[in-house]
């Protein structure tokens, strides 16, 4: 990163001047991260101290919330640092790693959604083999590899950006979006067209692809199966359903933004649209899950509201 010229930092242009509407925005967005940490580590902890609750299906949900506040944290903190800041410069440092958090987690976040529709579709569809195809260290060792994937598809994808000599230090947006600094770099490479590319394809189609390959033959199981055990595989795969239709919005959203209307659209809708997903679905998840899931949610009770 020390040539990246003389470059030292970025200015995040689209804070604008909010005035006195500052104070209101930080507070809103700092109740917002908490509320969504606070609902993830519920979550998380009511699965840690129910020992019902350590099924794989239930640890790959908690893999999944360690990432729905790791992807906040990425974002959020960065985003009440400069509601405050005159300037609303970043580091060259500290744009990178948010960047790489930024993407490393959403990347996460599809293999993670992956991870869980295969586990559900050998539960569903080979329910005799599945405490021997998912058992406890299969499963962590899973989880491993989704990250290792995640960071790995990251630093084949962007780690070229690391090197960019940059003309400019004005980023339009409210983070450091990847193809806002690449427009800022002095020489256009190959590489920046076929970055995105590569890492949709790594990222969101081939997870994408097992997600739906794994629903298709649930729905082909389901059909021939009783009414009981279709109402049962229907209660514990929507939420992955939701979560992943959202994600598609999210992905959709993301696109028109920043491909077809970004002349065209009010800058409140030209901020809102690229962070979507860190809006929405670190919440969605703990609520989808929390409150959908029979167990899950008698464990919540016990632990929120039992009486000694």
């Amino acid at each position: 990163m020390g040539n990246s010229s003389e470059i030292v930092s970025f200015v995040l242009a689209a804070y604008g001047n909010v005035g006195a509407l500052k104070y209101m925005y930080f507070v809103t967005i700092l109740f917002w991260y908490l509320f969504i940490c606070v609902a993830n580590t519920i979550l998380i902890v009511v699965i840690r101290v129910d020992r019902r609750l350590h099924e794989p299906m239930y640890i790959l949900l908690c893999n999944l919330c360690v990432n729905e506040i790791n992807s906040s944290t990425s974002l959020y903190p960065l985003l009440l640092s400069q509601m405050f800041s005159d300037s609303h410069e970043v580091t060259v440092p500290l744009c990178f790693l948010q960047m790489c958090c930024m993407y490393t987690t959403a990347s996460v976040e599809f293999c993670s959604l992956a991870a869980m529709a295969y586990d559900r579709y050998i539960a569903i569809c080979h329910p005799f083999s599945y405490n021997v195809i998912m058992n406890t260290e299969r499963v962590f060792m899973l989880i491993l590899l989704v990250w290792i994937f995640s960071f790995v598809s990251f630093l084949l994808s962007f780690s070229f950006i690391f090197g960019l000599r940059f003309c400019g230090n004005i980023i339009d947006n409210v983070y450091c979006d990847h193809q806002l600094i690449i427009r800022l770099s002095c020489s256009v490479s190959i590489h920046s067209s076929i970055s995105i590319i590569f890492f949709v394809i790594m990222s969101i189609f081939i997870p994408f692809s097992l997600i739906s390959a794994s629903y298709v033959k649930i729905l082909r199981v389901c059909r021939k199966t009783s009414t009981e055990n279709k109402q049962k595989a229907v209660t514990t795969c929507t939420p992955q359903i939701v979560s992943v239709s959202n994600l598609f919005v999210g992905c959709i959203c993301y696109s028109i933004d920043f491909r077809f209307l970004v002349s065209q659209v009010p800058d409140e809708v030209h901020i809102i649209l690229p962070i979507y997903l860190l809006i929405c679905q670190p919440m969605l998840t703990p609520f989808m899950y929390g409150f959908n899931l029979p167990k899950i949610r008698q464990s919540c009770k016990m632990l929120l509201f039992k009486r000694k």
